[in-house]
């Protein structure tokens, strides 16, 4: 699919990069990125190949259904690789791809973040419920 008819305008000239609108790529990309089950996927995988279970059971909440459709979205994206093991059952193994790992580079410093100021946005909201309340 060529993508560039969203970047051009009528005479040519190529648009920079807008995420702010509805119509640029770019806003796919950071809809993937803002996916919560998505950037805790990548981050597991970024640890190294996990297979399907061994994701659900790491991410508290991840329904098979919504395992399912993320890995098949970060998959489609370039994200993740789902690789078939010839086994009896068949094992399905998932692996962060090249491309998935720059991004999981940017999730880390997310990840970062809210480890060191997750009491601080506690403490901000407990004081927004006591005045809003």
């Amino acid at each position: 699919m060529r993508l560039s008819h969203l970047t051009e305008t009528a005479s040519g000239d190529t648009l920079p990069p807008n995420p702010y609108s509805a119509l640029c790529p770019t806003r796919m990309v950071l809809d993937r990125v803002a996916d919560k089950w998505a950037v805790l996927i990548l981050g597991l995988l970024d640890r190294g190949p996990q297979r399907f279970n061994q994701l659900r059971r790491e991410i508290d909440g991840l329904s098979q259904k919504m395992a399912s459709h993320t890995l098949k979205s970060l998959e489609r994206d370039g994200l993740v690789t789902r690789t078939a093991i010839a086994t009896v059952p068949v094992t399905v193994e998932y692996a962060i791809t090249p491309l998935g790992r720059t991004l999981a580079q940017a999730v880390d410093a997310l990840r970062l973040w809210a480890e060191n100021n997750f009491a601080a946005v506690i403490d901000a909201q407990q004081s927004y419920d006591q005045r809003v309340n």
